[in-house]
């Protein structure tokens, strides 16, 4: 893997690690009961989640490789801003998210808000099959890097509350969408 898909891989798997961060951010300010083992449960699914689901969208993205490779810089820029434009959606509407907020001692909502939050790593799969052939490697560093940031949402939610993560949402959202736009600027100017 060259240094530049590394930046990349690295780059993405923290944007798609806020969703997680978020939701990890408020539970642990609102439930700050819970134990150790409630946050390192919830980061563990939500990184497990997250390793998983880029393998599944590289594989679909490989499958159909030959036909979109006139347009797969569009499609990547298409998807990133589409994930990035979430994100920042979202980051208004985590009030929302913080008023009603799912027990993370349940394991059937540990699993639900896995899978939520992990949809945009299925779309980013199919981007990387059009970035890098490391696929299985890019998705570990996304899986190790959305249970970190999810611990310490965890950690900062049970220290000093939920004002941290929406902020943080914003520059990821942003972050996604600049990594979209490189990938069709690079394209561009290398096909001219």
């Amino acid at each position: 893997m060259t240094l530049t898909e590394m930046i990349t891989v690295f780059l993405i798997a923290v944007g798609l690690s806020m969703d997680a961060f978020s939701i990890s951010v408020a539970s642990g300010g609102i439930y700050r009961h819970l134990h150790l083992k409630h946050g390192l449960r919830m980061a563990a699914f939500f990184g497990l989640f997250q390793a998983v689901m880029p393998i599944l969208g590289y594989l679909a993205g490989k499958s159909l490789e030959s036909s979109i490779r006139c347009c797969d810089h569009w499609i990547a820029f298409g998807l990133l801003t589409l994930i990035g434009g979430k994100m920042l959606y979202e980051a208004f509407k985590i009030r929302e998210v913080e008023s009603k907020p799912n027990d993370p001692t349940n394991l059937a909502v540990v699993f639900a808000l896995s899978v939520a939050t992990s949809i945009d790593a299925l779309a980013v799969g199919v981007t990387l099959s059009l970035i890098t052939e490391h696929v299985f490697t890019a998705a570990a560093a996304i899986g190790v890097i959305t249970f970190l940031i999810s611990w310490c949402g965890w950690w900062i939610g049970q220290k000093l509350g939920s004002f941290f993560e929406n902020k943080l949402e914003i520059i990821a959202g942003l972050v996604v969408i600049g990594i979209g736009l490189k990938i069709l600027l690079e394209h561009l100017l290398h096909s001219r």
